[in-house]
């Protein structure tokens, strides 16, 4: 299958996304064309005081057939209920999907019902799909219409599949910096991105620029949580981004508290009860839900919410979307606790079996945190960070066994997290560079957090030093750009000179391969 068959990301600009948020524009572009399967009477009992459709569109989870479409309410993102502007207590919202940008054939039709106890949010699941194909979306509540989304559903399982395009961000702090790279990225050929975590940034940060945080505070109740998404999703750069790829998402610790892990043990002297925590807990999950285009098979139950999944692209790539987060033991004990585990003993099975039972091409790991050994020379020892697998050795161990023992030579593990570029041969033994080289560690600097950056700094020099299974480093903002095909993994590490000024250009900082059977990154 060629992957410019369908022309991704060649029909919606960013300008033409832009234009259609207003309701003229809409009716203009896309008309009045087939009646929903609604009577147009019911569906103008909805009246808002203004255009409800605020933070645009959103598809993601793409499987062969099906397809998740989301949208919110939100007349007012930022009002302090975190209702959005919304009064009504029920609200119809229809959805349709087509083959063509106009809607001229409508292939899928259907409604939701928008109620306050997911501030009016709407996951659309959609099936009946053909895989493998490009479709647009578009919702109408009352007399309004949203904006026209695309998007393209997975390949059929273990076809053949020749190319997948896709690039992976993560970390998009507003007050850090604008999202010049989204402006980018709606202009490259791809079938879908996948977000690493930290969408949001739960602290009242105010930064320098004129983009604070909303409400001017730490986050703590559903409420706010709630504005914080709409302050977020209101970017004109993210909608866009999110109007013409499908994504694949996952949470980091962000979304809830700076470097949360598990429960509120690990916070002893912060909260006055663990109750406390897991209540804090509980709703930034909902919110994080919410406003993100996942299935409901991800709608949370209290304090817990299942983000970890699997995608097959044909018989190229599968991707195991994980959470480290969620399930790992305290961050404050022992790194070399055998019992310690990032991702629980539920997820850790799953994600073994998964490798051991996988005929693709490549095995891709989609996760959170720096997986490569990290350490700092402190005379004749070392010392580690504890808050990515530094910290949970064993678990890396089982990790790599599993590798190890069912002769995986197609694993690469795509991260986030860190504000850096980063290229690592995870190694056998990374304490003897001459041990074998197990997988490849790509990790993406972020959209906008730490600001501008430089391409290089006296930190990224040192790790370097220190480490040399890490093969190069950046610390600039962007986004990686990937190309798979079954003989090799092309990373484009994509970058801007600046985010505290609206309008960078972008530039490819390098570019690394990774043949199969053949573990480890090549410059090239």
């Amino acid at each position: 299958m060629n992957n410019n068959e369908h022309g991704i990301g060649s029909k919606i600009s960013r300008r033409n996304f832009l234009g259609a948020s207003s309701k003229a524009a809409v009716a203009v572009t896309i008309g009045m064309t087939i009646p929903f399967s609604i009577g147009e009477k019911e569906a103008a009992a909805a009246k808002f005081p203004s255009y409800p459709f605020t933070l645009g569109v959103a598809s993601g989870d793409p499987l062969p057939e099906s397809v998740v479409l989301w949208t919110r309410l939100a007349p007012d993102p930022l009002a302090a209920d975190g209702l959005g502007g919304m009064t009504e207590e029920e609200v119809i919202v229809k959805w349709e999907v087509a083959v063509d940008e106009q809607f001229k054939t409508i292939v899928k039709r259907g409604h939701e019902v928008a109620t306050p106890d997911y501030a009016y949010s709407i996951h659309a699941e959609v099936y009946g799909l053909e895989p493998g194909k490009e479709y647009y979306y578009r919702f109408k509540s009352g007399n309004d219409f949203s904006p026209v989304g695309k998007t393209k559903t997975a390949p059929a399982y273990g076809s053949q599949l020749d190319q997948l395009n896709f690039a992976f961000a993560s970390c998009q702090n507003v007050p850090a910096g604008y999202y010049t790279a989204y402006d980018h990225m709606v202009k490259e050929d791809l079938d879908l991105v996948i977000f690493l975590g930290d969408y949001i940034y739960e602290n009242g940060g105010q930064g320098t620029i004129g983009r604070g945080h909303v409400p001017a505070k730490e986050i703590f109740t559903l409420e706010d949580y709630r504005v914080r998404y709409g302050q977020y999703k209101s970017d004109p750069s993210l909608q866009a981004a999110h109007a013409v790829f499908p994504w694949i998402v996952t949470l980091d610790d962000h979304e809830l508290e700076n470097n949360f892990g598990g429960d509120a043990t690990n916070y002893p002297n912060k909260y006055a009860s663990k109750e406390e925590f897991l209540a804090r807990r509980e709703a930034a999950f909902q919110a994080y839900y919410e406003h993100m285009p996942l299935r409901r098979s991800a709608l949370p139950s209290g304090i817990d919410m299942q983000v970890y999944r699997r995608f097959n692209f044909g018989n190229l790539a599968e991707f195991n979307v994980l959470d480290t987060r969620q399930y790992r033991t305290n961050t404050t004990s022992d790194r070399l606790d055998p019992n310690k585990t990032m991702m629980g003993e539920v997820q850790e099975s799953w994600l073994y079996d998964g490798l051991s039972r996988s005929n693709a091409h490549w095995n891709i790991l989609a996760q959170q945190v720096l997986m490569a050994q990290r350490d700092t020379k402190l005379g004749e020892g070392y010392e580690f960070a504890t808050d990515n697998w530094n910290g949970y050795v064993a678990n890396r161990d089982r990790l790599f066994n599993c590798i190890t023992e069912n002769d995986l030579n197609n694993v690469v593990v795509i991260t986030g997290d860190s504000h850096r570029n980063w290229v690592n041969d995870l190694k056998e033994d990374f304490f003897n560079l001459d041990s074998r080289t197990l997988a490849t560690e790509f990790v993406g600097t972020s959209i906008s957090s730490g600001g501008d950056g430089k391409d290089m700094d006296q930190a990224g020099i040192d790790i370097m030093s220190e480490n040399p299974h890490v093969k190069w480093m950046n610390n600039q903002r962007g986004y990686v750009r990937c190309q798979l095909t079954p003989e090799q993994l092309r990373a484009d590490f994509m970058v801007v000179p600046h985010v505290t000024m609206p309008g960078a250009p972008i530039s490819n900082r390098a570019s690394f391969i990774v043949e199969n059977g053949k573990p480890g990154a090549v410059r090239i």
